[in-house]
């Protein structure tokens, strides 16, 4: 009996396992389905829509906006800088400048040893003095030699008058009768006219060689006035030279790469430092597609790297007549037959037309970035 039971007990326990099982399944089919909700569903449409409107009108004002302007971050700041060498060579005596500092137009900076340049200045005028004194001795000589041609040319007259004279007495003994002089008489006045005229011609030729005398005395002068002009020049030229001892700044500005210490022996054309000067620019090298747009006059916006404030104001000066490429040191040689088109930059140079960057310490190479305003003026 308690095995027959037992049995039943265990009939009925899978069967209850099993509806237990299928309970679930008939709840699951007895739920209703649920239903989507409208409003949900709207908010969503609606956000995408909003999503893709604010989308397209995001890109129309980039797109807008990026119309207006035309930029690069090709473009450094620049500004005149004087390499400043010396036209004599020497050991450097003073240095009178440090790096960074601000010097004026005719300050002196560097002075080198001037003792060599003295000697040779010392020795060129001591030449000059000996060519003065030449002038004048030559000049002397000259008053000297028109005086004695003077005297030559009183000479000639009293000769003249001389052979007048004997002229006139041989043709007075000729004129009378033989009878009345003697022979010896006659012969006196002939042998006398013939000494006047031969004094006469001597006389000649003292003036003749008095003014031949005068004439190179004259020729002396010249020769030593061009060497007085020559010992001037040299003079000249030997002050300039001193002069050259004392490099000093041809204009206004900061000293930079100064490459020189006192008793360097340096020479003529060495680099020795370079001046700043304050007025700055900003070279922007522009894409050739670019410059479609840009013209002469229109704004700028400069943003300097190193600096994150403030944007500078300019405005476009001039575009160069040639691309970078073009004025390189070694440039492309493009009548080859593996040439690839490469987009050309060419440079355009913006003013800064604002008074804050005299504030700033702008330095030529620093990095900017240039914004042109091409339309909406």
């Amino acid at each position: 009996m308690d095995d027959g039971r037992h049995r039943i007990e265990e009939d009925r326990a899978p069967a209850s396992h099993a509806e237990q099982r299928d309970e679930p399944k008939r709840d699951e089919e007895k739920k209703p389905a649920e239903t989507p909700n409208p409003l949900r569903r709207r908010l969503l449409i609606g956000g995408g829509i909003l999503a893709a409107l604010l989308l397209a009108v995001g890109g129309g004002w980039w797109w807008w906006s990026s119309r207006q302007w035309e930029s690069t971050d090709d473009a450094f700041i620049e500004a005149h800088v004087t390499r400043l060498a010396p036209q004599v060579g020497g050991r450097i005596a003073r240095l009178l400048v440090q790096d960074n500092q601000r010097v004026e137009a005719g300050q002196l900076l560097v002075e080198i040893d001037p003792r060599d340049l003295d000697i040779a200045l010392a020795t060129a005028r001591a030449r000059q003095g000996s060519a003065a004194a030449q002038v004048a001795q030559a000049e002397a000589e000259l008053a000297v030699r028109r005086a004695s041609i003077g005297q030559a040319d009183a000479n000639v007259l009293v000769a003249e008058a001389d052979l007048e004279n004997a002229e006139t007495s041989l043709r007075r003994f000729r004129s009378v009768d033989p009878r009345a002089v003697t022979q010896q008489q006659r012969d006196d006045a002939e042998s006398g006219s013939r000494g006047a005229r031969a004094r006469l011609e001597a006389m000649r030729q003292a003036a003749a060689a008095a003014r031949a005398q005068a004439t190179s005395a004259e020729a002396r002068i010249r020769a030593a006035e061009a060497a007085k002009h020559e010992a001037d020049a040299a003079v000249a030229n030997a002050e300039l030279q001193r002069s050259y001892a004392g490099l000093t700044a041809p204009v206004a500005g900061r000293v930079t790469n100064r490459s020189v210490e006192v008793g360097n022996m340096v020479t003529a054309g060495q680099a020795l430092l370079a001046l700043v000067e304050p007025e700055v620019w900003v070279t922007a090298n522009f894409k050739e597609t670019q410059l479609r747009t840009i013209r002469e006059g229109q704004t700028v916006e400069v943003k300097v790297d190193a600096y994150s404030d403030p944007v500078l104001r300019g405005r476009v000066d001039s575009i160069q007549r040639g691309t970078g490429a073009r004025f390189s040191v070694l440039p492309a040689q493009n009548a080859t037959g593996n040439y690839v088109k490469v987009t050309q930059r060419v440079p355009v140079k913006i003013v800064l037309a604002d008074d804050r960057a005299r504030n700033m310490p702008l330095s030529p190479g620093l990095s900017v970035v240039p914004r042109v305003r091409v339309r909406g003026e």
